[in-house]
């Protein structure tokens, strides 16, 4: 087969399945790895594949991007920290609390408002981490693995081993996008990953949004409406869109 034909059947194959693979490729084909991240360095040169970690995706495939955490950090902050400030009165009351933060910045303004009673704090944010390590009287725990620079969050194997063993009480999470039919979704598929880990990690969980996340759906669902125990977002959501939530099933609390 020639290599026109070969890159050819390529995208046809990307457009059908979504995403191909090198050692797939490399296998259908019966030549090597290395000839295949050639065939799909030039089909990304030419526009007609985007290449992602391992293989590609058709262009249309590609999920949307990410703003850097430090823009983020700085859109909507009174309505992030009303989220926060209400989600903390979700705790439970009367002993000491283990619980889990999800990278994100809405997620970021629990840090100086958690009580007494939470002792223990694991998260798979370095900024968040970085916050509570100097309050006193919480114990944090830094889950380990790769750091995605565009949003500073700690993802990969070594993170999800460690999740495997935890129970905790609460978990508070981010999220790039909610809809009555996707459920909570993000746009990389190694951060749903570790968000979806989290869930199971709970006693309970709630997302914390504003309302801007609500009818977007991004790539990667991490989370049905009834995998979580609420959603605590900012006043602004539109009416339709709460009773359409609440009809779901999904307990929605106004900050």
């Amino acid at each position: 087969m020639y290599a026109e034909e070969r890159q050819s059947a390529i995208v046809a194959w990307a457009r059908e399945l979504g995403r191909v693979s090198v050692a797939d490729l490399a296998t259908r084909f019966g030549v090597t790895a290395e000839t295949i991240r050639r065939d799909l360095d030039a089909l990304a040169r030419d526009g007609l594949l985007s290449r992602v970690h391992g293989g590609a995706v058709p262009p249309d495939k590609l999920p949307r991007g990410e703003a850097p955490v430090g823009a983020r950090e700085v859109a909507a902050q009174p309505e992030k920290l009303a989220i926060a400030t209400r989600a903390v009165g979700l705790l439970p009351e009367g002993r000491e609390l283990t619980v889990l933060l999800d990278s994100g910045t809405t997620t970021a303004k629990l840090c100086g408002l958690l009580p007494e009673r939470v002792g223990t704090v694991f998260t798979n944010s370095v900024r968040i981490a970085g916050v509570l390590a100097e309050r006193p009287g919480i114990e944090v725990f830094l889950l380990g693995g790769r750091v995605r620079g565009v949003t500073q969050a700690i993802v990969g194997a070594e993170a999800h081993a460690m999740l495997a063993k935890l129970r905790v009480d609460v978990a508070f999470m981010g999220t790039n996008g909610i809809s009555v039919e996707h459920g909570f979704s993000t746009p990389d598929p190694a951060e749903a990953a570790m968000k979806e880990a989290m869930v199971r990690a709970a006693r309970h969980v709630y997302v914390l949004a504003d309302s801007t996340k609500f009818g977007s759906d991004e790539a990667v669902r991490f989370a049905e409406l009834s995998d979580v125990d609420g959603l605590v977002t900012d006043e602004r959501l539109a009416p339709g869109a709460r009773a359409a939530l609440e009809a779901a099933g999904l307990e929605v609390t106004l900050a």
